[in-house]
């Protein structure tokens, strides 16, 4: 698998990013293109979920903010659809709203020993 399409399947849903870390982790030459959208990747999913859980405990206790709740719990496919065409630009570019956070924060690559 290219190293474009590896970081484009990598914001296909969570099977999608193991798929594409799999092929990651097979692949002899590393390329900072897909290790970079592996951790954008990572991070809206994480974020996603988190939002899930909050969204849930708070509408069962105000059920009338669930209008409210239903767009905030869209962004995260918003935010993937972005790193989709980032990531089919070849543009090592953060998510906007949180790819600053998670920016840097995963390495999918193998760190090299020094031989000393």
């Amino acid at each position: 698998m290219k190293n474009k399409t590896m970081a484009i399947v990598a914001y296909i849903t969570l099977i999608g990013w193991i798929i594409a870390y799999l092929e990651f982790k097979k692949s002899t030459e590393k390329s900072s293109l897909v290790n970079y959208h592996l951790g954008q990747s990572l991070g809206i999913i994480i974020t996603s979920f988190l939002l899930s859980i909050a969204s849930s405990i708070i509408l069962a206790i105000i059920p009338s903010l669930g209008a409210i709740f239903y767009l905030i719990l869209f962004i995260p496919f918003v935010l993937l659809l972005l790193g989709i065409i980032a990531a089919n630009n070849e543009l090592e570019k953060p998510v906007p709203i949180i790819g600053k956070i998670f920016e840097g924060r995963f390495n999918f690559a193998p760190e090299k020993e020094s031989k000393i």
